[in-house]
């Protein structure tokens, strides 16, 4: 790309970046309040960075060798951090996020062929659906400022329902909502005891979070036991899906509070991650008006109808390219963290048993020494004449064995969703307050900006 199109590039701003390393006490206020400030600039630049928070080794990794180790070669050495086990247990059980070893091997065993391609026509026809119902929605609305962060997440949950139990969200949506909301604005900030007691041992902060899941549960169990009554017959949602597999070595299927925690998992991570990727792409093609018009020129002549919603996805070439830079600039989930259980090395670096091994996509998608103008919002990276990025420097869905087995189905959604929106309005901003990244779970915006509407 030449010099003056990079100039003209929107560049969406950023967290504040410390110069040097934070004490330990301003790096805990960070993780509890917005993890993207803990990284100095260096972190930008190099491959390895070797830290301590107190008295805990840490290893920062941007060498993809050493990722595709970590996450793929050696992934049995690495296991959660007792953080992500304490505070996500509560919303997802012990589901697919969370479970270890051959509990997991079962469930991913299990779990593969209801998300595989062959569902994606059921899946597609579900998500066009719900796109149509929200397009109108939109258009009543679009005389004033509309909070399309609300309305990817009402969205989301709707596409998660529709394809997960076939049921109308407007019956348990707002509940859910409410209750996600409240335990990720609550209690998924982590404290000092959280990162470092063992999963075992409760903190104070596990009784509230105790609290919740018995209150979760109780929201969950009567829609799973609704749908356990109904007759099977031909798959209409996942549900019938996971209901019906069996593991292919054991025979074995899902119990039904097994399905309840999948399918928590599920909704959970799925709409969340969809509805903030679908916020991310508005919000940059709002800010990019010329990438915008050409998406909109792609999808003009485009007719997104649930019973062929699956077979216009191949057309969406720069639908995908916008999709996927949204996740490079803004991934869902910006870090991986694990803890090594054995002594390990790669490369000649050692990693000493009980350290803990991050992984940042956030850091790894901006990498200075990856990526030309690793700020900047490009789609033209992720066209069919780019080069592909250097494996294990792109992971929006993770890698290795634990790679999201949701991301075909939550790419098509984004993709589906985003093309529909811009078929039918043209989106500005409705004001020029900046949008700041924040993550402390999620990559979320700062706060809930308001856009505007115009039909095409």
């Amino acid at each position: 790309m030449g010099t003056d199109a990079a100039a003209n590039l929107f560049q969406p701003p950023g967290p504040a970046i410390p110069l040097g390393e934070l004490s330990p006490r301003r790096r805990l206020a960070a993780l509890r309040y917005n993890a993207l400030e803990i990284w100095p600039a260096r972190a930008y630049e190099e491959e390895l960075l070797s830290q301590t928070f107190f008295g805990h080794k840490l290893l920062l990794i941007n060498a993809p060798a050493g990722i595709e180790h970590v996450l793929l070669t050696n992934a049995a050495n690495y296991r959660r951090s007792p953080a992500a086990i304490r505070i996500v247990r509560p919303i997802v059980g012990k589901g697919l996020f969370l479970s270890e070893g051959e509990d997991w091997r079962l469930q991913r065993r299990t779990i593969a062929p209801a998300l595989s391609p062959r569902v994606m026509p059921m899946l597609a026809q579900h998500i066009v659906e719900v796109g149509q119902e929200a397009l109108t929605r939109l258009e009543a609305a679009k005389s004033g400022p509309v909070d399309l962060l609300a309305a990817m997440q009402f969205l989301a949950l709707e596409v998660a329902g529709r394809s997960m139990f076939s049921v109308d969200m407007g019956r348990h949506g707002a509940e859910m909502r409410r209750m996600i909301v409240g335990f990720v604005d609550t209690l998924t900030r982590p404290h000092l005891l959280d990162m470092f007691l063992p999963a075992w041992i409760p903190n104070l902060r596990d009784v509230r979070r105790r609290l919740f899941r018995a209150r979760w549960t109780r929201l969950m169990d009567p829609i799973v036991a609704e749908r356990v009554k109904q007759p099977t017959g031909e798959a209409r949602d996942l549900f019938d899906l996971l209901r019906a597999v069996r593991d292919p070595e054991t025979g074995q299927g899902f119990t039904q509070s097994e399905l309840r925690d999948q399918l928590s998992t599920m909704i959970v991570f799925g709409h969340e991650t969809t509805a903030l990727a679908l916020f991310w792409s508005l919000y940059l093609l709002a800010s990019a008006p010329a990438v915008q018009e050409r998406l909109a020129e792609e999808v003009k002549d485009i007719d997104f109808a649930p019973a062929t919603a699956n077979e216009v996805l191949p057309r969406l070439t720069y639908a995908r390219a916008v999709v996927s830079e949204a996740l490079r600039l803004f991934p869902p989930a910006f870090v991986m963290v694990r803890n090594a259980i054995a002594r390990d090395s790669f490369g000649g670096f050692e990693i000493p048993a009980g350290s803990q091994v991050v992984i940042a996509p956030w850091l790894l998608h901006r990498h200075r020494k990856i990526w030309a103008n690793p700020d900047a919002f490009d789609p033209s990276r992720f066209l069919s004449d780019a080069p592909p990025p250097p494996r294990f420097t792109y992971l929006p869905f993770g890698a290795g064995p634990r790679v999201c087995v949701g991301a075909q189905m939550a790419m098509s959604e984004t993709m589906l969703i985003l093309s529909m929106m811009i078929q039918r309005f043209h989106i500005a901003r409705a004001d020029s307050v900046p949008v700041l990244p924040l993550a402390v779970v999620l990559t979320r915006p700062d706060h809930a900006a308001p856009f505007r509407l115009e039909l095409r």
